[in-house]
């Protein structure tokens, strides 16, 4: 059962959400289970802003998991372009294939069987199953975890990731199974329109009276998440910048000699190249370097 608590501070954040939700295209009831999943493939670390336009292409090039099942992994990653992580390509590909064949084209419900998907992990089988298909389960993402840290702990910033968050939310979530969708919506929305990591505008939010941590004062408490290393000059920009070079490519093949021959760091750019072809997302034959034919 809900605590008092809890469920004056979900009513709150249902009430607030049908009048402050961004219009996302996912969150249309039409959008479907297919661009769902592929919209949660590439939100991962990825601005919304960013997403939108590429989604929107991506879906339009392959609206069905049948018809991007029958790609090749070389139009994937030509078509992910620099939305950054591009093994998300392969796999989402990967995943398409498995849905087609097991599951005659049609995006699963049940979180096992998302599960089961290539590149599927927890957030993302139960977002699909949350937003796509109506059912109540505890969806926690960064900003999420945020907003429970604040609101319900009094801390400035979430530890680290834990299945402790998950029980967090579950306590948060109403019984009725529609009404759980839009709290686990909402707070997501909080977190990454109002409730900011830098500058919360706590002016704006519609629990403020509720949050532990603005109750406390707003202390410091410290940050315990890992931070991710500068992209520049990283191996990250390298692979980039190999990737970027066959995709534009003519017949996304280039010599390997003729690949980022200005790179400032030719141990990096090895690198680079080496870790591409490990993770499947480069082919190398007989001096020539291109996207995956098969």
């Amino acid at each position: 059962m809900q605590e008092p608590a809890a469920s004056t501070l979900a009513t709150r954040l249902i009430e607030w959400y049908a009048g402050s939700a961004r219009d996302l295209p996912w969150r249309h009831p039409e959008f479907g289970a297919w661009g769902v999943l592929v919209s949660e493939f590439m939100l991962q670390q990825t601005p919304v802003n960013r997403v939108i336009p590429m989604l929107e292409a991506w879906l339009g090039r392959w609206p069905t998991p049948a018809a991007l099942a029958a790609a090749t992994p070389a139009e994937a990653v030509h078509q992910w372009a620099n939305l950054g992580y591009p093994r998300r390509a392969l796999w989402l590909r990967e995943a398409a294939a498995q849905i087609t064949d097991r599951h005659d084209g049609a995006v699963p419900r049940g979180v096992d069987d998302l599960l089961a998907l290539k590149g599927v992990g927890d957030y993302t089988a139960r977002a699909v199953a949350v937003f796509a298909y109506g059912e109540r389960h505890p969806v926690v993402d960064t900003n999420t975890r945020r907003v429970l840290a604040r609101a319900i702990e009094g801390r400035s910033q979430p530890g680290p990731p834990s299945r402790r968050d998950l029980a967090a939310m579950e306590g948060l979530l109403p019984a009725d199974v529609a009404s759980s969708a839009v709290v686990n919506a909402a707070t997501m929305e909080l977190g990454a329109t109002v409730c900011l990591s830098r500058g919360p505008r706590c002016g704006d939010c519609p629990v403020v009276d509720l949050c532990a941590w603005h109750a406390a004062g707003r202390p410091d408490t410290g940050d315990e998440r890992r931070k991710q290393a500068a992209y520049e000059g990283s191996d990250r920009q390298a692979r980039g910048a190999v990737l970027r070079a066959l995709r534009h490519a003519p017949g996304h093949a280039l010599s390997a000699d003729a690949v980022c021959p200005e790179w400032p760091d030719p141990d990096q750019r090895a690198r680079a190249i080496a870790s591409l072809s490990a993770d499947g997302l480069v082919e190398e034959a007989e001096g020539v370097l291109k996207l995956p034919s098969a």
